[in-house]
């Protein structure tokens, strides 16, 4: 008699011989933490087989700001690629933008403790924001834009294929929701993503991830995080007003975020209302034939 075999209890396989990777060697032991790393693993996984994110042999710039976020993204990585589950070379990177009291040495350190290849690139654009904008407004756009260019330009540098972020599902979700509000659109962030100039991808394995399990996972891993305030800014407050109606839905009716980040991966564009993905005009009705 043939007996089938889960595509978990291979998974369960595959780890009893490889073990874990040595970033997981502090690691809490309870049965909680290895069901949240097994969640955020598999759904990992289903993002970068879903999306054809992964091309063996390529190299990844991860950006690692030093938040939950990243370092999630980081952590889950290595698993995948210390069970040879992941056929990609890994560079991490951290781009020091001048914030006031930024702590240089913290990410430095970790990554040289858990033996991580990485680069960490100084440029001021935090001087360069707060020139351009008046006291008080919203660094957090600009500054992101400045960062992005020169994490394209360290990708280049560094020969990788790819720029890594740690986007999770309440970012993806809270920018449909502001496209949707504000900007008139039904846009989201996307998984995979070509840049401008058409040599980078840029991807979010984390797509399918919950915020509070990241939280979660990274209070459990006992990550050095960094303040993401150390410039004095926040997030806008259009982004906040999203993750407040989303939290209230979700605290109203659980499992509704789950369901709405599938359905951007479930789009009728019969059922919307744009010509352009499709063909109102051309639409007509068949009339029938009269029985002979």
């Amino acid at each position: 008699m043939n007996e089938i075999i889960s595509q978990e209890q291979i998974e369960e396989s595959a780890e009893a011989i490889a073990g874990a990777h040595p970033l997981f060697a502090a690691a809490p032991q309870s049965g909680e933490f290895n069901k949240l790393r097994k969640r955020l693993v598999r759904q990992t996984r289903e993002a970068l087989d879903k999306f054809g994110m992964v091309t063996p042999d390529d190299r990844w710039l991860v950006a690692l700001s030093g938040g939950k976020d990243s370092y999630g993204l980081l952590a889950i990585l290595l698993d995948l690629k210390w069970r040879g589950m992941l056929p990609v070379e890994l560079l991490a990177c951290n781009l020091d933008q001048g914030q006031p009291n930024f702590p240089k040495h913290i990410l430095p350190e970790y990554l040289s403790k858990i033996g991580v290849p990485h680069r960490i690139e100084y440029q001021d654009t935090y001087s360069i924001v707060t020139d351009k904008l008046p006291a008080g407004a919203t660094y957090c756009s600009l500054c992101s834009r400045l960062r992005r260019g020169h994490l394209y330009r360290i990708a280049r540098e560094e020969g990788c294929s790819a720029l890594v972020l740690g986007h999770h599902r309440e970012d993806s979700l809270e920018t449909f929701f502001l496209n949707l509000f504000h900007g008139g659109r039904l846009a989201a962030m996307p998984p995979k993503l070509r840049n401008d100039d058409g040599d980078l991808m840029v991807l979010r394995p984390l797509i399918y991830c919950a915020e509070p399990d990241l939280a979660r996972f990274a209070e459990a891993m006992a990550f050095p995080i960094i303040p993401c305030d150390l410039c004095g800014s926040q997030d806008g407050l259009q982004r906040n007003a999203m993750k407040a109606m989303l939290n209230d839905i979700e605290q109203r009716q659980p499992g509704r975020k789950d369901i709405m980040i599938r359905a951007l991966g479930n789009a009728n564009p019969s059922h919307l209302l744009d010509p352009k993905l499709f063909d109102f005009a051309g639409l007509a009705a068949v009339p029938t034939r009269d029985a002979d």
